[in-house]
């Protein structure tokens, strides 16, 4: 898991010809005027759903993971915390759902705050549990670069 501001998202383009054509795509792009949605930036190589959502309390939220895809997370608008952990340290809550490139998991991981221009990326062997609010639920607009691997 890394996470860190947009400013400095130079620094991880060596993670791969699709990963800095996400992060590029974020440097260039002003999302806040961007409705909910999935739009194309490469086909289905490298795509963007933007949303928007009251966080929620810890006990609501799910860890995840993702095989076929890597996530970059884009804080647009408020901020959260989301939960990470080494995926081999849980265990599947329920089978992984192809179509869907995501298995929800059991166990415990360590929890990190994230602003208005920070990102965030989950690797597959990054479990991640997003959308958890600070103290209270509050509004929170992200975009979620999926990046296939």
């Amino acid at each position: 898991m890394i996470i860190d501001s947009l400013k400095n998202a130079k620094f991880y383009y060596g993670l791969g010809e699709r990963v800095e054509k996400g992060l590029k795509f974020l440097e260039n792009t002003d999302l806040s005027e961007y409705k909910n949605g999935k739009y194309e930036i490469d086909g289905e190589k490298i795509y963007v759903s933007v949303q928007d959502y009251e966080t929620k309390l810890l006990e609501q939220g799910k860890f995840e993971a993702h095989r076929k895809y890597l996530d970059i997370q884009y804080i647009i608008k408020g901020s959260e915390r989301l939960g990470f952990g080494k995926i081999g340290e849980f265990s599947p809550a329920v089978d992984y759902d192809e179509e869907k490139d995501i298995v929800f998991l059991n166990g415990q991981g360590d929890f990190a705050g994230a602003k208005e221009g920070d990102f965030l990326i989950f690797m597959p062997q990054d479990a991640h549990m997003p959308c958890i609010s600070i103290k209270e639920p509050a509004y929170v607009k992200k975009a979620v670069v999926k990046v296939l691997l």
